[in-house]
């Protein structure tokens, strides 16, 4: 289940794959760590996005005018409400972003982005990258890379949030498989598969 009082100060982006080997997206400042990230966006893409990467990209990267506070519920919006039980235990927080910011000069807030290229100056602790074939999980403070989760996995599954658990080399860690019944009309989960687009490892 969601906990989203687990993890509040981990840092984290939500990204799309660049052409070539790299990616380009936005800061999310709170609950960054694979228990609480991955279900949302697995279960965003799989009811509320119809299974369109595109379109699920666009409103977490392009739509957002400075970064993300927080992801919340309403990715869950079209999700059977069994799931969504399964997933929240009832609770229910909006998705917030971070506009509401100061900066010392008055002037509007920037946009966050985050790159290939500033990750690591940024002190980011995990990146999210939405492939057509899945969800690749990166855990900064080992690698640039991470194993994809793919996209039909369901969203109950419970994810290991120990970041020398997310290798590149090995399938995605999961804690335990969930043994619930999937909701009618959800896609059968399938394993995790390694993928490692960019070769070159965290220095």
């Amino acid at each position: 289940m969601l906990d989203p009082e687990n993890s509040l100060s981990t840092r984290s982006f939500i990204a799309r794959p660049t052409t070539g080997t790299g990616y380009s997206g936005i800061h999310v400042q709170l609950d960054g760590v694979p228990s609480h990230h991955l279900p949302l966006l697995l279960a965003a893409y799989q009811y509320k996005f119809g299974r369109d990467v595109e379109a699920m990209s666009r409103h977490l990267i392009d739509d957002v005018a400075v970064g993300w506070d927080e992801l919340g519920t309403d990715l869950l919006d079209g999700t059977p409400p069994s799931l969504v039980a399964a997933l929240t235990g009832g609770e229910q927080w909006p998705s917030r972003n971070l506009d509401h910011l100061i900066t010392p000069d008055g002037s509007p807030p920037r946009r966050m982005s985050v790159t290939d290229e500033t990750a690591d100056e940024q002190d980011m602790q995990w990146g999210y990258i939405l492939h057509k074939e899945g969800i690749e999980v990166i855990s900064l403070l080992h690698e640039d890379i991470g194993p994809v989760v793919d996209w039909a996995t369901d969203p109950r599954t419970a994810f290991n949030d120990h970041p020398a658990a997310w290798s590149s080399l090995d399938p995605a860690p999961v804690i335990r498989a969930s043994r619930s019944t999937p909701p009618p009309g959800a896609p059968a989960a399938s394993p995790a598969k390694a993928h490692a687009p960019r070769p070159t490892t965290r220095r």
